[in-house]
């Protein structure tokens, strides 16, 4: 269960996710089509593959947590109580410029640690993924990581970038 659950849940989640718009509901709704598939394991009987049978659950959750939910109204009182968390306009360039110097600098690694960066971060691979992937060892991987991520922080740092946002 471990394996299936960790081969597939952002999987799941993401099409959750996208299907109910809500991050704490598909999170409960993740959860309930785990649950199910322990429970059913029995009755899967292996006419689909297995994501499409996860997806096929999560689905059915999906659409009848949708159904279900009923949206509050929201007076006016209540909606000048909600604070606005948006980023002001400053910061928001600020992001924007952070965002282009990044991608700057990692268009400058060599194309073997550009490839690892991709595949790890953007993709979102394991180190054993990207070691199957590329058709190197995973220690390979492990150490181009290490000497990627020292060269974007060097590169980082001569553009003036320290860490994270502003």
């Amino acid at each position: 269960m471990q394996v299936l659950y960790a081969r597939h849940h952002v999987k799941v989640y993401r099409f959750v996710l996208r299907l109910t718009r809500n991050e704490s509901t598909a999170e409960d709704l993740i959860s309930e089509v785990f649950l199910d598939v322990w429970r059913q394991a029995g009755r899967f009987e292996g006419r689909s593959a297995v994501t499409t049978w996860l997806l096929a659950i999560a689905r059915f959750k999906a659409l009848s947590a949708l159904r279900g939910r009923k949206e509050a109204e929201l007076d006016d009182e209540k909606a000048e109580a909600i604070e606005d968390t948006a980023d002001d306009p400053e910061v928001a360039m600020q992001k924007k410029d952070t965002g282009d110097i990044l991608r700057k600098c990692i268009a400058a690694l060599s194309p073997e640690h550009r490839e690892i960066v991709d595949l790890v971060y953007y993709h979102e691979k394991s180190v054993e993924e990207v070691a199957e992937i590329v058709g190197i060892p995973e220690n390979t991987v492990k150490t181009r990581m290490f000497y990627a991520r020292k060269k974007l922080a060097e590169s980082l740092k001569a553009a003036g970038i320290e860490r994270g946002w502003p």
